[in-house]
C-alpha cells in the first residue's frame, strides 16, 4: 500500500504535543519530497515540517488550531490520485487513531526530522527558488489573498514576514503595485523585527475580558511543565552586591559599535565560569555532568505570555562584538518563533535580568537540567564608604544566584560571585579582548 501517515513530529526534547499553526498544502494538492506541508507550533517555536514522500495530501486529520500528541497521525499522503479516496476511507474508519502501521514506511513519512526541515527556516539552506516565509506571513497571505511570490522579504536572508504581507495588502487599492512592494521594506532592516510581526498580542486581549478563563498557550504550558519539574530540586540562594561604574563606562564607550549590556553580562559570567566549572555543571542520576561548553541562556519574555531562553553558545570564547550580534539575531528570531532547538535548549547556565524594570533584586527559579541561574537587578547610585574612609556615590547592582544544592554548595556559589564581582569591578576592559 502506498498510503503514508504523517505523524506529529517531536521538534524538541521537551515537546509532548504540538499545535497545527497552518497547513501549507490543502487536501488533494500535489506534494514533492522535501516540500513543507504543515507548520507546527512546538513548546518554543513555529517550524516548517517537510515530507519525505512524493504524492498527494489525501486527508488532514488534525486541522489548523488543533493539537495532537507527539507521534500521533495528523494527515495521510497518497502516492497516487487514485488512492486519495482510499486514504479518506482509512481515516474515517479510525485507522489513523490506532497504533501506527506495522510497516516502517509511515515512520519515515513523518517529516519530523527537525535538522534538515528547520535549516530552511532562516533562509540559509533553502532550496534554489524556494519561497521562504514565516508561518504568520503564510497564514496572513492566505487570509488577505496576497500572492507571496510578488513580495521581497524584509526578514533575515530575505525571509518574508507578516509586515511585508500587510504592507502589500494596504496598498491593494492600487490594482498592480506588485513591482513597488519590494521597495517598501528595507531588506537589511532585520533589527526592526522585534516589534513582533507574529504577535497578535493575545495578552492584552485577556486583560480586556475580565472574568473570562483563557486557555494557556503552548508556550505557557511549556513554562508550566518546566517550573513544576523544578519543585523536586533542593535549591539555595546567595546574594551579592556588585559595583558597576567600570562596566557602565565600558558600555558607553562601545555601545555605538552594537554591543549590548546583555552580551557584556553574559560574557562576564561565562569568563568567570571558566574558573568555576561546577557552577556550569548539572545533576544527573549518574553523577555530576561537567559540560564541555559554556552556553549562557538568557530569559526573554514573549509578547504572547510565554518565556524563552535563547542561548549564547561558547560565550566565554566568542568576542563581545560577535556575541552582541548573535544576541540581537536570537532575540529577533525568538520574537517571531523562528529559533532552532539548539538555540534555546543547549544552555548550561542562565541569566535572568529584570534591571530594566527597576527591580532591585529577585529570586529566579532554576531551569530543569541546569545547576545555576543568576538573577540580576537594576544598577543604582548608592552612597558607600570609600577605602580612604570618605563617602562616595557608586553605581551598584544586586545579583542573586539560585543553585542546585545536590551538587553545588554555598561556598561554591559565593566564590563564583566574588570572582564575578572582581572581574566587573576591576577589569571590565578584559571583556573586549
Amino acid at each position: 500500500m502506498s498510503i503514508h501517515e504523517v505523524f506529529m513530529p517531536a521538534l524538541s526534547s521537551t515537546m509532548t504535543e504540538g499545535k497545527i499553526v497552518s497547513w501549507v498544502k490543502s487536501p488533494g494538492d500535489k506534494v514533492e519530497k522535501g516540500e513543507t506541508v504543515v507548520v507546527v507550533e512546538s513548546d518554543k517555536a513555529d517550524m516548517d515540517v517537510e515530507t519525505f514522500y512524493e504524492g498527494f495530501l489525501a486527508h488532514i486529520i488534525v486541522e489548523a488550531g488543533e493539537t495532537a500528541p507527539v507521534g500521533s497521525a495528523i494527515a495521510f499522503i497518497a502516492e497516487t490520485e487514485a488512492e486519495i479516496e482510499q486514504a479518506k476511507s482509512q481515516a474515517n474508519s479510525g485507522g489513523a487513531a490506532a497504533t501506527p502501521t506495522s510497516s516502517p514506511e509511515p515512520v519515515a513519512a513523518t517529516a519530523s526530522v527537525p535538522t534538515p526541515a528547520l535549516a530552511s527556516q532562516n533562509g540559509s539552506n533553502h532550496k534554489e527558488g524556494r519561497l521562504v516565509a514565516s508561518p504568520r506571513a503564510r497564514k496572513l497571505a492566505k487570509e488577505l489573498k496576497v500572492d507571496l511570490t510578488t513580495l521581497q522579504g524584509s526578514g533575515p536572508h530575505g525571509r518574508i514576514v507578516a509586515e511585508d504581507v500587510e504592507a502589500l495588502s494596504n496598498k491593494g487599492k492600487q490594482p498592480a503595485p506588485a513591482p513597488v512592494a519590494p521597495a517598501a521594506p528595507v531588506p537589511t532592516s532585520a533589527p526592526v523585527a522585534p516589534p513582533a510581526p507574529r504577535t497578535p498580542a493575545p495578552a492584552p486581549v485577556v486583560a480586556a475580558v475580565p472574568g473570562q478563563t483563557v486557555p494557556l498557550t503552548t508556550f505557557q504550558n511549556a513554562v508550566v511543565r518546566n517550573m513544576v519539574a523544578t519543585i523536586s530540586v533542593p535549591v539555595f540562594r546567595v546574594g551579592y552586591t556588585i559595583t558597576t561604574d567600570g562596566l557602565d563606562k565600558l558600555y558607553k564607550q562601545i555601545k555605538s559599535k552594537g554591543v549590548t549590556m546583555t552580551a557584556l553580562l553574559a560574557k562576564a559570567v561565562a569568563v568567570t565560569l571558566q574558573k568555576h566549572p561546577l557552577l556550569n555543571a548539572s545533576y544527573s542520576e549518574q553523577g555530576i555532568v561537567y559540560h564541555s561548553d559554556i552556553n549562557i541562556s538568557v530569559a526573554v519574555a514573549m509578547d504572547d505570555g510565554g518565556l524563552i531562553t535563547p542561548v549564547l553558545q561558547n560565550a566565554d570564547t566568542v568576542d563581545i562584538y560577535s556575541l552582541s550580534r548573535t544576541w540581537k539575531s536570537l532575540v529577533e528570531r525568538a520574537r517571531t518563533k523562528q529559533l532552532q532547538p539548539q538555540e534555546y535548549n543547549s544552555g548550561t547556565f542562565t541569566l535572568s535580568n529584570l534591571g530594566m524594570f527597576g527591580v532591585d533584586k529577585f529570586d529566579a527559579i532554576l531551569p530543569p537540567g541546569q545547576g545555576s541561574i543568576l538573577a540580576i537587578g537594576a544598577s543604582r547610585p548608592q552612597v558607600v564608604a570609600t577605602p580612604d574612609g570618605l563617602f562616595g556615590v557608586r553605581q551598584q547592582m544586586q545579583v542573586n544566584i539560585t543553585s542546585d544544592h545536590r551538587i553545588i554548595y554555598g561556598a561554591h556559589a559565593a566564590a563564583f560571585l566574588q570572582d564575578l564581582a572582581k572581574l566587573i569591578e576591576t577589569n571590565p576592559q578584559s571583556l573586549t579582548l
